[in-house]
């Protein structure tokens, strides 16, 4: 069976790079800081002491980075992936970026016969140790189909969704939509906590209805709890919505919206929150009107 390579050992990618060698995969890490891939070689996976190392011997590699530039870096830099890999290798990169630059890449790596397809995921943290993400795709649909058996191994769903940088205005899409589900969540449960409803009762109510969703269910247990441990950081979704309003800008696509959750989340990451899980928004909602979800 071919060696898979994994690149990027946090939060999300760790679990990952786990269920596909439970599906079988053997698989070669490579992580800036060693920690990680030693946690993953007690895991099974092997070790790559560079990235050229990892390239020579993968044909399929996957990428979880930060963000688009750690992405150029790594596949297009020196000492990349781009500088060892071999014809026909392809790059499955389910970093949540920019749609203009996997479209960069995608060019960069055309001439050389290495594919890559744009592959985020939804579902945090918890999604990613379960290997149920919602993951979306873009990319030639013959690479997508070839990609398909891996992405199984760590996601529920799978959904091809146009050429190359789709499956990034997909996941823009997806982190605006979360991003004004939350604020809304929050706001919604300051009005209850302020009018003198019993804050968990709302939510036992509403969870069913119209107003439910999988944001809901997550995040509210979480606000009235008062646990904000990261399944996703608030740093991390403002890197998103900065990418959804620069996408936004280029497209004359107006999101004011997009641009009062950013203003919130940048107000929160000043604070010292942006190591928190997003739904530290709730922050935000309890100061503004003076109240405390937990109880």
């Amino acid at each position: 069976m071919n060696k898979v390579g994994f690149i990027g050992l946090g939060i999300m990618g760790a679990p990952m790079s786990r269920n596909l060698m439970k599906a079988g995969y053997p698989v070669m890490v490579f992580n800036r800081s060693r920690g990680p891939m030693e946690a993953a070689a007690r895991d099974g996976a092997e070790m790559a002491e560079s990235l050229t190392q990892l390239a020579a011997f993968c044909n399929v590699i996957f990428t979880m980075l930060p963000n688009s530039p750690q992405v150029k870096e790594v596949v297009l830099g020196e000492g990349g992936i781009a500088s060892a890999a071999k014809p026909g290798t392809l790059i499955i990169d389910m970093t949540s970026g920019a749609p203009g630059d996997s479209k960069d890449i995608y060019a960069a790596l055309k001439n050389k016969d290495i594919h890559i397809i744009d592959a985020p995921v939804s579902g945090g943290e918890p999604m990613a140790i379960a290997g149920t993400l919602a993951i979306m795709v873009g990319g030639d649909k013959t690479d997508f189909e070839r990609a398909l058996p891996y992405l199984k191994a760590v996601g529920k769903t799978a959904t091809w969704v146009g050429p190359i940088g789709s499956g990034n205005t997909c996941k823009l899409t997806n982190q605006v939509i979360v991003a004004i589900n939350i604020a809304g969540l929050a706001e919604g449960l300051m009005l209850a906590e302020k009018a003198g409803a019993d804050t968990q009762l709302v939510f036992e109510a509403i969870k069913g209805g119209l107003a439910g969703s999988n944001v809901m269910n997550a995040k509210a247990p979480m606000m009235l709890a008062d646990n904000y441990k990261p399944g996703f950081k608030i740093d991390l979704h403002i890197k998103d919505l900065t990418n959804a309003m620069n996408t936004g800008s280029l497209f004359e696509a107006p999101l004011p919206l997009t641009e009062q959750m950013l203003d919130i989340m940048r107000e929160l990451s000043a604070s010292g929150d942006g190591s928190s899980d997003h739904s530290a928004v709730a922050k935000h909602y309890e100061e503004l009107g003076g109240v405390n979800f937990a109880k």
